[in-house]
């Protein structure tokens, strides 16, 4: 580069040449006076406050607030299956652990697993079924009747309500049998995509989606098989990297491994079977974790 014009070198020495600088009070004033009225150039000034603002600015992160998987790259198809076949040698006898004999009980059951454990749901739904054996009996039922026997899981009343009134969509729209159909199956009371998907592959073994409950996020996401956390894009994340065939499979494994190894806290990465695998080992606590609340 070449050196910078002598107008530009005297920029700095230009006020001291051109007159007498002032002294004493005289020159305290015109030193506050030209404070208030040049404004600060770039690079000029005390640094402190730019540091203090930078310190402000940047607050300490918590194990919850830590980046997520979505800032991952994603990876490659080979390596997922990979990965999945060895969870899959790992957890052989996952499988969906709703107690159910039939469509309509597997239906019922995970309807009322929303915000509630499997075992929980399998302490009730006994003497639910007992009592409603088919959607014709579950149809005619009460409310007060229905609160009664799942009383014990959260939401019951909600639940009791969307129960009724499948049941009687099952009776009026379908001649009282589960439809193998996702449009369908999403049109009945309380009965969303997970569900849905949770019938179709379990039940009919005809899966057309996967089923992604927060096992399942989170383990995908410290495995780096998405970069998201909304459950459609994690599923249809899902879809593209594994067959058909392994659909309804995928998440059973996921949930188990979860269950007893990748845990949301403290996972045991140490004895996981694809710690060399994943992209978040012995660090996995802080992915996939949802942000601390806010008290």
């Amino acid at each position: 580069m070449t050196s910078p014009p002598k107008t530009a070198a005297k920029t700095t020495s230009e006020k001291p040449t051109a007159r007498k600088p002032p002294s004493g009070k005289r020159a305290q004033r015109a030193s506050a006076a030209g404070a208030a009225k040049s404004p600060q150039k770039p690079g000029q000034g005390s640094p402190k406050p730019a540091r203090a603002s930078a310190r402000k600015a940047a607050p300490k992160t918590s194990v919850a607030q830590a980046p997520q998987a979505v800032d991952a790259p994603p990876v490659q198809q080979a390596s997922v299956l990979a990965c999945y076949e060895a969870l899959v040698r790992a957890h052989p006898d996952a499988h969906c652990e709703l107690d159910h004999k039939n469509p309509f009980q597997l239906i019922v059951a995970t309807a009322l697993s929303a915000q509630s454990t499997d075992v929980q749901v399998n302490k009730v739904t006994p003497g639910l079924f007992k009592a409603y054996p088919t959607p014709q009996a579950l149809g005619s039922a009460s409310q007060e009747q229905v609160e009664a026997l799942i009383n014990r899981l959260g939401m019951f009343r909600q639940k009791a309500k969307n129960l009724i009134g499948m049941a009687q969509a099952l009776v009026r729209d379908h001649g009282g049998q589960v439809p193998p159909d996702l449009a369908a199956l999403v049109k009945l009371p309380g009965v969303g995509r997970k569900t849905a998907n949770v019938v179709l592959g379990v039940a009919f073994a005809a899966p057309v989606g996967v089923v992604v409950d927060t096992h399942v996020q989170r383990i995908t996401q410290r495995l780096h098989w998405t970069r998201h956390q909304d459950p459609i894009k994690i599923e249809q994340d899902l879809m593209r990297l594994l067959p058909q065939s392994e659909w309804d499979r995928v998440s059973h494994t996921l949930i188990f491994h979860g269950r007893r190894v990748c845990f949301a806290r403290r996972p045991a990465c140490s004895t996981c079977p694809v710690n060399e695998r994943c992209a978040s080992a012995f660090v996995a606590e802080t992915v996939g974790r949802k942000p601390a609340r806010v008290r």
